[in-house]
């Protein structure tokens, strides 16, 4: 009697055959999107979102274009998850500064501020805020980040409200002054002089900018 087709002779027992078609594909590499997502940051902060090209951070990322599309369906998608990378790493940025509690309120946003221009001056000045630079192309890219993007910058100027309302508490900051609004002129104030420091590489606008909104505290 002949054998089913599901099945082969193996010393006595029936072994079930590896199902015909085609092969079992391999698994994703594991790293690529990670290193997908940090080419993607690096160019985009340094150059924007319509100069780069995907075959650009291909290479960079040693990612070939199948793999791209393993992740992503087209550049937009690609650029939709970098903004949602940046956003909570920005946040995760903030909490290791603002809730600090070793120092008081409006030292840790100094300290933030400090941290930030050093990140700056690592990278000589090439790359901004992902955020800002995007916002600025705004008029050239996929309607739907808008929302993103000031989702992004409300959150994080409601951190930074927090740690001013909590500075205001301590007595480090006048009475008569709403911490959420000085979270929202510090946010706007802040992207400028990224901006600026980036066109300038240089830290005078950063610089610039700190010293004028700390010093409107009092």
């Amino acid at each position: 009697m002949s054998q089913p087709i599901d099945a082969q002779h193996d010393n006595g027992r029936n072994v079930t055959a590896r199902p015909r078609g085609r092969p079992k594909r391999a698994p994703a590499d594991a790293e690529a999107r990670q290193r997908l997502l940090r080419t993607g940051l690096k160019f985009l902060t340094e150059k924007g979102y319509s100069a780069v090209g995907l075959d650009e951070i291909l290479r960079e990322a040693s990612v070939p274009k199948g793999g791209f599309y393993h992740y992503f369906q087209s550049k937009a998608d690609f650029g939709s998850a970098l903004i949602d990378v940046y956003h909570a790493y920005f946040a995760d940025k903030l909490d290791r500064w603002l809730l600090e509690e070793s120092q008081s309120p409006l030292s840790r946003l100094q300290a933030f501020v400090a941290d930030a221009r050093n990140g700056m001056e690592r990278h000589d000045f090439r790359r901004g805020c992902l955020v800002g630079n995007l916002g600025q192309e705004m008029g050239a890219l996929p309607p739907e980040y808008r929302a993103k993007l000031i989702h992004a910058l409300e959150d994080w100027q409601g951190r930074t409200a927090l740690c001013l309302a909590a500075a205001q508490a301590a007595g480090e900051i006048a009475a008569h002054h709403d911490p959420a609004k000085l979270a929202a002129i510090f946010w706007i104030g802040w992207e400028g002089a990224v901006l600026r420091a980036k066109l300038e590489q240089g830290p005078d606008p950063l610089i610039l900018f700190a010293d004028g909104f700390f010093a409107m505290l009092n």
